[in-house]
Order: structure tokens, then sequence, then C-alpha cells
């Protein structure tokens, strides 16, 4: 009766551990699949200079962004996501400058524009006439994905890198927002 009753126990016990590992080990097997398919998202203003490196300087997609963070610039947010294991990745930097600048900026960026939207997000102005994907509005204060209507959004470019009959499947775009009356300008890129 006592080998019958250890025996239990020690049956008991092996069942125990081994359902531990199983439901520790699951934990760890999604905790690593899911952080290769949703990457963080950076918001840390301090790792702009490590971010644009890590990009590469030269990298056409932010040529446009600024190389350092202005002296004068206020309200900074950026928001990062580098390539996921299926290739998305973004980047925003959003900031308040003089009036004076973001006129300026307006004005630079509409004569090199291809394209050219007020407000709403990428989904909006891909499904417009002739429209391409462009970006959300991740460094907004809000859960709103869209840009309100007084941004202007300016694409500098944007590539289709799909195959016929997937258009857009894959491609990056790249350019500005720009709010004159809130005086913002917010400089991003979309790679899917």
């Amino acid at each position: 009766m006592k080998r019958s009753h250890l025996a239990k126990i020690a049956i008991t016990l092996l069942l125990s551990l081994s359902s531990i590992g199983i439901v520790g080990g699951g934990f760890f097997l999604k905790k690593a699949f899911s952080n290769s398919g949703e990457p963080e998202i950076v918001t840390d203003t301090t790792r702009y200079h490590k971010i644009r490196e890590q990009l590469g300087y030269n990298n056409y997609l932010i040529k446009h962004f600024p190389g350092d963070i202005p002296v004068d610039a206020k309200g900074v947010r950026i928001a990062y996501s580098p390539a996921s294991s299926i290739g998305n990745s973004f980047f925003q930097i959003r900031l308040k400058q003089p009036p004076e600048k973001i006129k300026k900026s307006l004005l630079q960026y509409q004569k090199i524009a291809k394209h050219q939207y007020k407000g709403g997000s990428t989904n909006d102005h891909a499904n417009s006439l002739n429209g391409v994907p462009t970006t959300f509005f991740y460094t907004n204060d809000t859960t709103e994905e869209s840009f309100p209507p007084s941004y202007e959004i300016l694409v500098l470019d944007a590539k289709d890198k799909g195959s016929p009959g997937f258009n857009w499947s894959h491609g990056d775009s790249y350019g500005v927002a720009i709010n004159s009356s809130a005086s913002e300008i917010v400089y991003w890129f979309e790679k899917w």
C-alpha cells in the first residue's frame, strides 16, 4: 500500500511538472513569435539619431527628414517601427516650428510633391482616383489614425513594387504632412 501511495504521488508530481512545462513553454514560444511578427513602436525622441543611423543616412526614404531635431522645435514626437518579418516599417517625426519656417517648408514641398491630399489616411489616399498609399497619423496625440483636414499631405514619391494584379501589395512612399494653422510638420515614410 505504501508503494502504490508513493507511485500516485510521483505520477501526480510528474504530471504537474509536465503541465507547468507545457504552459511555460507555450508562453515563451508565443512571446518569441509575437515579437517577430509585431515589432515594438519606438517613441523615445532621444533615439532619433540612432534610428536615422540604423536606416542609413543615404536612404532615399529619409533624405527629406531633418538631420537633427531643430533647436526651435517644440512638441517633438516620433514613431518608428523597424521592418518586421513581413517587411513592413514606418518612421515619423512630428514637430512644431515657427510659422515662417512652416510656410517656407510648405512652399518648398508643394513644388516637388507628386501627390497632394487634404487630411485622411493611407487607406483614403490609396483608394482615391489615381491615389497612392501614404501613411497613418502615428504621431497623433490620440488613437485617431487619420490626419485631420487641416493637414496637407504631400507625397514626395511612392513606388509600387507589387506584382501584376496585386498593385501596391509591396512598395514604399514618403513625404510630409503640414498643418499651417497649428504650425506643425510631420516627416514620414512607409515601407511594406
